[in-house]
């Protein structure tokens, strides 16, 4: 017999309703409550106060929370909650947001539900879930273990002493063996455990469903739009499950397991939609946070149930609701709507927008719009009704800034000292290269290359030890033998770094594989000599034994020893000096700042002025530029790499103005391979022709040896981020083409354009834009 169903009254949800003046739910179009907050922490407060209040009233009930980097701030509020209840400014904070104060929640009443976890994969790992919610939830929720529903793969159909290793040969998992007869012994017993892992999903389904169901479900939603490992296209009547997940699943998880060659084969156990939904009563919350979650936050709360939208599995509950930041809410059509109706003035960039929109979505020329078309859409009808025939002028004046700033891109600065910035060691390649290529022709020009992060969280073990084995390879020859003798390999001279670059070089231009290892194993003794100090050649010897026998060993995915990512690091910093090397230019052109905030936590620390800021201050005297380029992304799922290293940026250039008194400095944000400008968003539109193309996927695949074979992808193209970059730049392109007319690229006088076959965006902007810009970023990121 089904349960009542009870719409449940939250005071933490009435309150911050109010108090943003936003409506809980705007049918028909979105099917499921939405609250919208202003950033990260601030979306990890609201939660915790929500989950708080709900365990108040329902002690002894089940909860099942969610792992990853989204509920950071969930977990240090509920922890900071708790650990300071009666504390006079906590029981302020929680009166002022609907939570009793006077009752404490007991928290060792809860029955834990995990959601999933890999399959097969050590739980005493640390990127296990496994090990995850016993550390951030059972411990410092301060729950009870013995109430706990777990998933354990190495307590499961195992025999005492026998491991996950000894029956999953590379683990890789033959599903078909369920249907089929076992070939040999091995098999038998695979297919033995294979049928215990499907007898404990069953059973876990059962205690679920013996323990009422989930009383409370907090999630978050994958790129794919999955909610637990229910990936689209999932069943909504799907239970607890051993199953496959799809490429963009995988590609998430790369990360975590290691690279793409791991995750690309491990299946997971996850509980099922119909797990979740069961308990029609159950409160459930998805959280999402950042731009790149808009659009399956928007299908998720708009589109009708469909296996191909898994969330939308959860309308059927009253209780159901998503909680997200303004980035990931940005494409919910009633509140931008809403928004712009209300607005006393329609921004520029707002006009942009919803012209530029209006466009693409009738397959027109920006010049071939007509009032019925603005009329046929709300938020272009909005223009039409505020500023009646004026539409006209917004059109010509859209027209006539696309073109502009096409044209604007073909004028390449003179005499400027370019700064070029980067989190990580493709950014710049992957961002901008196309413009990169055509500023670099003009020889008045100087260029520097900083990157900021060590990025060593890209490489994998298995790249290091082809390395190691490389570099192994070459100790007995006679040439080595010379090179020590030389001196070579003394980390400072700058002269032999150079020539470890023209050596790789060297060999790429002739086609010889052998003479481009040369260059790669005296690079690696190089970075050997100087983490260890050792220039005895038996010493390193024994050095690469051991870091050989460590690669074997550790399991893909571990957070590695300070060393180590040094190493990893050195690497990376390796490719970026071949790449650039590959246009010209010197190592003393490459600076690497390894800012120490990176360190491959799966929370990782905020930038300090004296650790972070300073070394980029540093640069930027020393340098002295007229341009700094910077990775200008949107808001993120909270304060990642790349935030983090434009808000060092700006805090360094703002030490530097006011040291110097110089406001001259321009400003270009970039984007790369996981964000995208909006049209409306830029004023430069960098041409990029099958030429620079060629150039762009030839100098990745070369340089860039440790992302060859696209270990970390994104969740969008199976591939090389350079087949990526140029994906987009032909989207870009595409875009353009539609708004302005094929014949303005196909019959235009400048063969540049005529040439035209992608397209790069950036934002060109003054210092005190650009600041402005990073505070604004900062406000909804930090709650600042």
């Amino acid at each position: 017999m089904r349960k009542k169903i009870n719409r449940e009254h939250s005071r933490v949800e009435e309150i911050i309703l109010q108090k943003t003046d936003q409506q809980l739910v705007h049918p028909p179009i979105e099917k499921i409550g939405t609250i919208i907050v202003d950033n990260f922490p601030e979306l990890g407060k609201l939660t915790a106060m929500r989950f708080l209040e709900w365990a108040q009233n329902n002690e002894g009930s089940t909860i099942s929370l969610p792992t990853g980097k989204t509920p950071e701030h969930f977990i240090k509020w509920v922890v900071y909650l708790l650990g300071n209840w009666n504390n006079k400014k906590v029981q302020k904070m929680l009166d002022e947001w609907g939570v009793n104060p006077a009752k404490k929640p007991d928290m060792k009443s809860f029955h834990f539900i995990q959601i999933d976890e890999f399959y097969p994969i050590n739980s005493t790992q640390h990127n296990s879930f496994y090990y995850y919610v016993n550390k951030f939830y059972i411990r410092d929720f301060g729950l009870d273990p013995k109430k706990a529903l777990l998933i354990n793969p190495n307590q499961i159909g195992l025999k005492p002493h026998e491991t996950l290793d000894e029956i999953w040969q590379n683990h890789i998992v033959d599903l078909s063996l369920r249907f089929s007869y076992p070939k040999d012994t091995l098999q038998k017993r695979q297919k033995e455990v294979l049928s215990a892992v499907d007898q404990f999903c069953t059973e876990y389904e059962s205690r679920i469903r013996e323990l009422g169901g989930i009383g409370f479900f907090l999630g978050g939603i994958g790129p794919d739009g999955h909610i637990g490992f229910n990936v689209r296209g999932s069943n909504h009547y799907s239970t607890t499950r051993l199953t496959q997940t799809n490429y963009e699943t995988q590609a998430a998880a790369a990360s975590d397991l290691g690279g793409m060659e791991i995750s690309r084969n491990r299946l997971v156990i996850t509980i099922g939609l119909q797990t979740i939904t069961h308990n029609p009563n159950t409160t459930a919350i998805i959280i999402a946070a950042g731009e790149a979650k808009a659009k399956v936050v928007r299908d998720a709360i708009q589109s009708e149930k469909s296996n191909e939208v898994p969330a939308s599995a959860l309308h059927s509950l009253p209780n159901a609701r998503f909680y997200l930041t303004q980035g990931a809410a940005k494409l919910l059509t009633e509140r931008r709507y809403l928004k712009i109706k209300k607005a006393k003035e329609i921004t520029k960039q707002d006009i942009f927008q919803i012209v530029t929109d209006l466009a693409l979505e009738k397959s027109k020329q920006l010049s071939e719009l007509s009032k019925s078309d603005f009329r046929s859409i709300r938020s272009s009808k909005v223009l039409l009704d505020r500023y009646g025939d004026k539409y006209q002028n917004f059109i010509k004046e859209i027209e006539e800034s696309y073109i502009n700033y096409i044209t604007k891109a073909l004028q390449i600065p003179k005499n400027q000292t370019i700064l070029h910035t980067a989190p990580h060691h493709d950014d710049i390649m992957l961002g901008y290269l196309p413009y990169v290529v055509r500023l670099m022709r003009e020889p008045t020009n100087t260029h520097y290359f900083n990157y900021l992060t060590s990025g060593f969280n890209a490489v994998t073990n298995k790249y290091m030890l082809n390395q190691l084995e490389i570099t192994e390879s070459f100790f007995n020859r006679p040439e080595f033998q010379t090179l020590f003798e030389e001196n070579y390999f003394d980390p400072t001279n700058i002269t032999f770094r150079n020539r470890d670059v023209f050596q790789y070089l060297d060999g790429l231009a002739a086609d010889n594989q052998d003479a481009m290892n040369e260059g790669c194993a005296r690079r690696l003794l190089r970075n050997l000599v100087e983490i260890f100090e050792e220039d005895s050649i038996d010493n390193l010897k024994n050095r690469i034994n051991e870091l050989s026998n460590y690669f074997e060993t550790q399991y893909p995915g571990k957070k590695d020893m300070p060393y180590i990512q040094q190493l990893k690091g050195m690497v990376r910093e390796w490719e970026a000096d071949i790449l650039w090397g590959y246009f010209g230019f010197t190592c003393e052109s490459v600076i690497h700042s390894r800012l120490g905030f990176y360190k491959g936590e799966i929370f990782t620390e905020e930038p300090t002025l004296d650790r972070d800021v300073k070394p980029v201050l540093e640069t930027i005297k020393r340098v002295n530029p007229s341009i700094v380029t910077v990775a200008f992304d949107p808001e993120g799922s909270g304060p990642d790499t790349h935030y983090k290293v434009l808000q060092a940026v700006s805090t360094a250039l703002k030490l530097y103005s006011e040291e110097t008194g110089r406001k001259d400095i321009q400003i270009w944000g970039y984007r790369n391979v996981w964000y995208r400008f909006h049209p409306s968003e830029t004023n430069l539109f960098i041409p990029v022709t099958h030429n620079t193309r060629a150039i762009l996927d030839h100098a990745f695949i070369n340089a860039f040896g440790s992302q060859k074979d696209a270990s970390f992808p994104s969740y969008e193209y199976d591939g090389p981020f350079s087949g990526l970059a140029q994906k987009i730049q032909v989207e870009q392109y595409q875009m353009i083409k539609t708004l302005l007319g094929r014949d303005f690229f196909y019959q235009n006088a400048d063969s540049r354009i005529r040439s035209t076959r992608g397209l790069v965006f950036l934002k060109v902007m003054s210092l005190d834009e650009f600041h402005q810009h990073a505070f604004n970023l900062r406000r909804t990121t930090e709650n600042v």
